[in-house]
């Protein structure tokens, strides 16, 4: 049976409906390309599986301290494999991105050091446990900073992803901010709430060329929230020190509650298990009273839900742009990230935005989103997601600073059907307010 597609199937109208299928027909070969990513990244991990020697005595809980945990100790092997690391620590104590990088951070700083951030200001939510949020407030005596840690900032490698540097210019750049050893260089590849590119990893690649040859000494860490799979490598096959990320972004497939990783040289991923625990314990405590088959599921799935995630990012993009609306990657260009961004240019088309997402979500979709001052943010946050996982980025969300230009970042989309529908919701939730971009 032939089933033909028809706008009031979807309750949209039908002028919306026909927008999307031409998106979708424009949108056949870098589709193709996002497949064709899917499938060597789904047999990297799968080989991966295999050299682990995966079997069902890994997805089994451990309690009280965990020594011995054969499922926590097979995964952390698994990522390591799976990411080109040479060892990793994956644990469920993580509730966030933010509080993954923290826990590194303070793992690998002492006193004296200093954090040189090459891609400009971090994100948000990073900025209070570095000490430069722009409310005191929240600058904490517990902060990198205030514990005596130095800070700089450039946006070299910012600068070099957009074509403004050549490599030369940049190791120049470079040699401007490291005057020490005791440094730990800071790459936070997604943009963020910027209008910024994602760091790419071929520009990764000539950055670490350049600080290997030239400083060999100092570390690199790498914040890859948003980042996973969207390459047919990672960061720690590069020779990054230490490279970070959240379960409940793209690793977790969608599937993992909670938790997050860190992949790279053994020394330094032992750093952090004692940041996490306390020194003698490192990685050896750890427990999961609840099992591990929602983890090593998740990254399973990984690379196809990235895929989806990629495939919904190009269709907003295009879809958006249709409408008037600048939209930043383009529905064409390359992705390092899940991240799309819209300027929605007025508050009311963005408030539009995220409800019509909310609306169009599995979970919650009866809540209407509000902004509101959300912990970790300088200016209100308005922020849609309906998902089965409190806060999963990989699961299709909508959120943005509630400042000018109103820009809304679109993020993951666990099937491109949903992110393709959510689209179709807001045109016609801007329709039926009347609102149109300015051209």
């Amino acid at each position: 049976m032939t089933l033909r597609l028809h706008h009031s199937q979807f309750d949209v109208s039908q002028n919306t409906f026909e927008l999307a299928q031409d998106c979708i027909a424009g949108l056949s070969d870098v589709w193709k390309r996002i497949d064709d990513l899917v499938f060597s990244n789904q047999a990297r991990v799968l080989r991966a599986f295999g050299n682990t020697r995966v079997s069902l005595s890994h997805m089994w809980p451990s309690t009280g301290y965990g020594y011995g945990d054969a499922g926590r100790d097979g995964l952390e092997q698994l990522f390591a494999e799976v990411f080109g690391g040479e060892s990793s620590l994956v644990r469920l104590a993580w509730t966030s991105g933010t509080h993954v990088l923290k826990t590194a951070l303070f793992g690998l700083l002492r006193p004296g050091d200093v954090l040189l951030s090459v891609t400009g200001t971090p994100y948000e939510t990073l900025r209070p446990v570095i000490g430069i949020s722009s409310q005191e407030s929240e600058v904490s005596g517990n902060s990198l900073i205030g514990l005596g840690v130095g800070y700089r900032e450039c946006s070299c490698l910012v600068d070099f992803e957009s074509g403004l540097i050549d490599s030369n210019d940049l190791e120049n750049a470079l040699a401007q901010h490291i005057t020490q050893d005791n440094t730990v260089i800071l790459v936070q590849r997604s943009r963020g709430y910027s209008s910024r590119k994602t760091i790419s990893m071929e520009s990764l690649k000539r950055f670490m060329e350049i600080v290997g040859r030239r400083w060999p000494n100092v570390m690199t860490f790498v914040d890859n929230c948003y980042c996973e799979f969207t390459d047919v490598y990672e960061p720690p096959a590069l020779g990054v020190s230490i490279t970070a990320g959240s379960l409940i972004k793209n690793p977790g497939g969608g599937l993992a509650a909670t938790g997050g990783y860190v992949v790279g040289h053994k020394k330094y991923v032992n750093l952090v298990a004692e940041s996490l625990y306390a020194p003698g314990l490192g990685s050896d405590a750890g427990s999961n009273p609840y099992g591990y088959r929602d983890v090593y599921q998740g990254l399973f799935l990984a690379p196809k839900v990235v895929g989806e995630a990629l495939k919904g990012a190009c269709f907003a993009s295009l879809f958006f742009s249709k409408l008037g609306y600048k939209t930043d990657p383009g529905p064409f260009e390359s992705r390092g990230d899940i991240v799309q961004q819209i300027i929605m240019e007025k508050p009311e088309a963005l408030i539009a935005l995220a409800r019509a997402v909310q609306a169009a979500s599995p979970v919650d979709s009866f809540a209407s989103p509000e902004p509101w001052d959300m912990p970790g943010y300088s200016h209100p946050v308005i922020m849609a997601a309906g998902t089965f996982v409190q806060g999963a980025s990989i699961e299709f969300s909508c959120d943005g600073p509630f400042i000018p230009p109103y820009s809304a970042y679109l993020q993951g989309g666990l099937t491109k059907e949903h992110v393709v529908y959510a689209c179709m919701k807001a045109k016609d939730a801007l329709d039926a307010l009347e609102i149109i971009p300015d051209r």
